[in-house]
């Protein structure tokens, strides 16, 4: 199966192969973002954060529709994570009034309609001196997984079969040895063919938000990886989901979805977001947790490790056989002991 990624300020990002995932929703946002010059807007002012909603809106419109296991249905991939199909979709945001809802892009050859929601999750990557990296995400997704645990093996199974379209016209529909939309996406981000990073962030539909908000920290506002994974985030939540969760009707019209801030967001730009349409709840963002990050840019052989400090997390950097930095949590230690 031919990876799928997109070139982003000349950044390569890879949000994992293991399709049917939200990660392609990653590669439509940094796409359509990449026509803006998001550092003149100021980092989390409100031009940026109603452009990065917006962005949002969009990819999550296409992922409700289309997003499904590609073995039984024929998605349009390589047009929506097009360069000339970001421009079109770029062109549907009103820099100044938020959109109750977007439609999903138009192809000729794809037909369907799609969620998800709580879960815990999570993430681990590593690298080594040859820099060789490792992204991976465990999730059962809701609860304990579907409660069963296979005798004598002392794991759980997951329940994402609950992400399945009960729609039997969607491409994400239920049916026999087929997989479901899900939500994980361990990424990998290169730059001119060389491994850059491996990184992840955990929290359901949070994730490409993540992701996107991550990156643009990192690439656009020139954060240090510590940095990117600590500044304040936006969760959107409220789109159509790809099992039909959220789907507009004459009953229930489309309300665009709400938008929780972190604390450090100013109330200022609350209030101009709620000035452009948007819905800004009263409480701090949920499932904004990413997971640890490495880097290895090959131009200093040096390698880089963070964990945001907002979570439950553990960053460790070896250098022979000494570990030097280890954080746990929200308490970071510097260590160095000999590690047999």
């Amino acid at each position: 199966m031919k990876p799928l990624s997109t070139n982003y300020r000349s950044f390569d990002v890879w949000p994992g192969n293991c399709r049917p995932t939200r990660g392609i929703a990653v590669l439509e946002m940094l796409n359509i973002l990449e026509g803006y010059d998001l550092r003149a807007m100021g980092h989390n002012s409100t031009d940026y954060l109603h452009t990065l909603v917006e962005a949002k809106k969009l990819a999550y419109a296409d992922r409700a529709r289309y997003y499904a296991d590609p073995d039984f249905a024929k998605a349009p991939l390589d047009a929506l994570i097009s360069k000339s199909y970001a421009a079109k979709r770029r062109a549907l945001i009103d820099p100044h009034h938020a959109a109750r809802a977007f439609p999903p892009g138009a192809f000729s050859s794809a037909a369907g309609d799609a969620a998800l929601r709580s879960g815990d999750t999570i993430y681990l990557t590593t690298a080594d001196a040859d820099h060789n990296m490792v992204s991976l995400i465990q999730s059962n997704y809701g609860g304990f997984g579907c409660g069963l645990c296979p005798t004598g093996l002392g794991f759980g199974l997951q329940n994402r079969g609950a992400l399945f379209n009960l729609d039997p016209d969607h491409p994400n529909a239920y049916a026999p040895g087929k997989r479901p939309f899900h939500t994980i996406i361990p990424a990998f981000v290169t730059r001119d063919g060389k491994p850059y990073m491996s990184f992840g962030v955990m929290g359901g539909d949070m994730q490409p938000q993540g992701h996107v908000q991550v990156l643009c920290n990192l690439i656009d506002f020139g954060m240090n990886l510590q940095e990117a994974g600590d500044a304040a985030r936006f969760h959107h939540t409220g789109d159509q989901e790809p099992n039909g969760e959220n789907t507009p009707t004459a009953d229930e019209p489309a309300t665009g979805g709400t938008i929780a801030l972190e604390s450090a967001i100013t109330p200022q730009t609350r209030r101009d977001l709620i000035a452009r349409g948007h819905r800004v709840v009263d409480r701090t963002a949920p499932s904004a947790a990413t997971g640890p990050s490495a880097t290895t840019p090959s131009a200093t052989s040096t390698t880089a490790a963070a964990s945001p400090t907002r979570t439950a997390g553990c960053r460790l950097l070896t250098r022979k056989n000494y570990v030097t930095i280890r954080e746990v949590g929200t308490a970071r230690k510097l260590m160095r002991f000999h590690n047999p």
